[in-house]
């Protein structure tokens, strides 16, 4: 990961004016908790450089106390995708499709974000892959080292605001 980038995507993935807290930063990936809205999550960048997009691309497995909701994935991909283009997330030898809405993606329901973080656990890296809008494919890969040490920092760094 380049250096710093933790710390950017900290700052990126807030809004103006909010408390933070690092949990910890595990290989490749952050761990932060914000105090509001209560939540929790685990945060990487890819790990290649991407196109300036106006926007900086993340994964990300979150934790959000008050709506109990546990390990729900979040992709911010490098690029807008074209609006007809699947998205595909693929970790070793699953691959999930993901439901997208511009450069967002996200998995299906609770159950797949269960499979998908299972995969991570297991995994050395995965890939984001879809199409842009002018019909060119793109893939953002991750490197998983500590993903599952920051996601478990994640949610421990929620289970008692609940």
């Amino acid at each position: 990961m380049k250096r710093g980038g933790i710390a950017l995507l900290a700052v990126m993935a807030a809004s103006p004016v909010q408390a933070r807290d690092s949990l910890g930063v595990f290989e490749n990936w952050g761990a932060f908790r914000d105090a509001r809205p209560a939540r929790c999550y685990a945060i990487a960048e890819p790990a290649r450089e991407t196109p300036k997009t106006g926007w900086k691309p993340f994964a990300s497995v979150s934790h959000w106390p008050a709506q109990e909701v546990r390990s729900q994935l979040h992709i911010r991909m490098s690029r807008a995708r074209a609006a007809d283009a699947a998205v595909t997330l693929s970790i070793g030898d699953r691959r999930f499709r993901l439901t997208a809405g511009g450069a967002d993606a996200w998995a299906q329901d609770a159950r797949a974000d269960a499979a998908i973080v299972a995969a991570m656990r297991s995994a050395t890296s995965m890939s984001v892959e879809s199409r842009d809008a002018a019909g060119q494919p793109f893939a953002d890969v991750y490197r998983l080292r500590g993903a599952a040490t920051a996601i478990d920092a994640a949610a421990l760094g929620c289970a008692r605001r609940r």
